[in-house]
């Protein structure tokens, strides 16, 4: 309801990660795009971590929520929240609690934070509210909205550490219910394809850099897909990543059992709570169909190897398989035409949120059915090298067609030239010195807008 404390978690990569007032993961970030040995020095955990808080030189601050386009090539990307409070329907400042928080750590951990955090800010909103609802048919309770992996932080909270008490509703936007593909692929050591355009070799040195970073994050782990999301050439059966007889190569077990046990404890407290009656809180989910997603991992015939991900509809970063909160015994689903990144904008979310502060249903189907998409055969990218970006949608021409490209973090933006070269396909070639660079593509009539990121390396 319009009284209640609205709490944003954001997703991996969602919050700086700071030392002395510095943006650490920011500065590696770039170490690694230039080629820099043990560029992913300062934000790495030691092993064997599990749910436990990191002590010095480990230990970051988790600092202000993501105001620019940020990713970790080949797991996903974030386009930052510099208008999250207006895209939430624009609560009050007394109201309104973004929960910045150290991404690399153990959801479970993250949860039990969580909880502490709105605790307090709850006890807090309940003696202020009186001044700004002082009318309100009820006392105020929790509109906990999460972005991407943010959501399996919140629904932990909900479940497992007892959030569920306090909460009105709960907003998910892109959370992989059941895992990523993608997380796999970076845990084997795959995720940058060999043929990504930097070529086979500086593949291979993102490849061996973010594996072994990622092995001793508690996050990635926990990202592991849940679902059947291995296929073995020449089989027609699909596979879940505990399958015995085709393990995923190079992919820890220990870490798959992490994975395993993360999602059983939900999903136990979970079916506990629902055998004494129904959730107390409703749920809403946000998701999209309209973006090619790794879907599933394919091993060769002996399963010796991965050779490719099968992609499938989802929202560029979540596969609708994962995206369904099949958990909550209804259909939760709110399909927007929005990309994962930018789930939590104002132009994807906005409306849905007036609708639910209001008290009132969001409607099936959100702002976004436009169908504009922009779409990189290959990322990362070689720098200095040119490569193709595609655009698809219908009539673009007549749509007030705009497109630009910028560097994350700065405001130059270029206009960008794409050319028709089938009905409803357009192409451009573009050139980028490395860093992080963003692509935005625009129309009118009706309003349609999507954002990719692009990572360009120094080769």
């Amino acid at each position: 309801m319009e009284h209640d404390l609205v709490v944003f978690v954001p997703g991996f990569l969602g919050t700086r990660l700071c030392r002395d007032g510095l943006d650490v993961w920011a500065r590696c970030g770039e170490q690694l795009i230039s080629s820099t040995a043990s560029a992913l020095t300062e934000v790495a955990l030691p092993p064997g971590l599990g749910d436990a808080l990191p002590e010095e030189p480990f230990r970051l601050d988790a600092d202000a929520l993501l105001q620019v386009p940020d990713s970790v090539p080949g797991l996903l990307s974030c386009m930052g929240y510099p208008d999250i409070r207006a895209a939430l329907g624009d609560p009050l400042d007394a109201q309104f609690v973004p929960f910045g928080y150290d991404w690399r750590l153990s959801h479970r951990l993250v949860a039990r934070q969580l909880k502490a955090w709105v605790a307090r800010e709850l006890d807090r909103w309940h003696a202020e509210v009186d001044a700004y609802y002082p009318d309100r048919a009820d006392d105020p309770r929790v509109i906990l909205v999460c972005h991407a992996t943010g959501g399996l932080i919140g629904r932990h909270y909900l479940e497992c550490e007892g959030g569920r008490e306090t909460a009105r509703t709960l907003v998910t936007l892109g959370t992989p219910q059941q895992g990523l593909v993608q997380a796999a692929r970076l845990l084997a050591g795959h995720a940058i394809p060999v043929d990504a355009g930097p070529g086979a070799d500086v593949a291979a040195r993102l490849n061996e850099a973010l594996r072994d970073w990622a092995l001793n994050l508690p996050a990635v782990v926990e990202m592991l897909p849940v679902y059947r999301a291995v296929r073995v050439e020449g089989k027609s059966l699909e596979r879940r990543i505990t399958d015995n007889r085709y393990p995923v190569p190079v992919l820890p077990g220990d870490a798959v059992r992490e994975a395993m046990a993360f999602q059983e404890e939900f999903r136990l407290a979970y079916d506990e709570h629902r055998r004494v009656g129904p959730l107390p809180y409703t749920v809403h989910c946000l998701g999209s169909v309209d973006f090619p997603s790794p879907t599933a991992l394919v091993l060769s015939s002996d399963g010796s190897r991965i050779t490719e991900s099968l992609p499938g509809p989802g929202d560029g970063t979540v596969p609708r398989r994962s995206a369904i909160a099949d958990w909550t015994g209804t259909d939760p689903m709110l399909w927007t035409g929005f990309r994962n990144a930018d789930l939590a904008s104002g132009p994807a979310l906005r409306d849905a949120m007036l609708a639910i502060r209001a008290g009132r249903p969001p409607g099936g189907t959100l702002a976004g059915e436009e169908g504009i998409v922009l779409h990189f055969p290959r990322d990362p990218v070689a720098a200095g090298r040119p490569f193709v970006i595609e655009l698809l949608g219908h009539d673009l021409p007549r749509r007030n067609l705009r497109t630009f490209m910028w560097r994350s973090g700065r405001n130059d933006k270029r206009p960008v030239v794409f050319r028709q070269y089938e009905p409803d396909r357009y192409r451009a070639e573009l050139e980028a010195a490395p860093g992080r660079w963003v692509v935005e593509a625009l129309v009118d009539r009706p309003k349609g807008r999507d954002r990719r990121d692009v990572t360009v390396v120094a080769v």
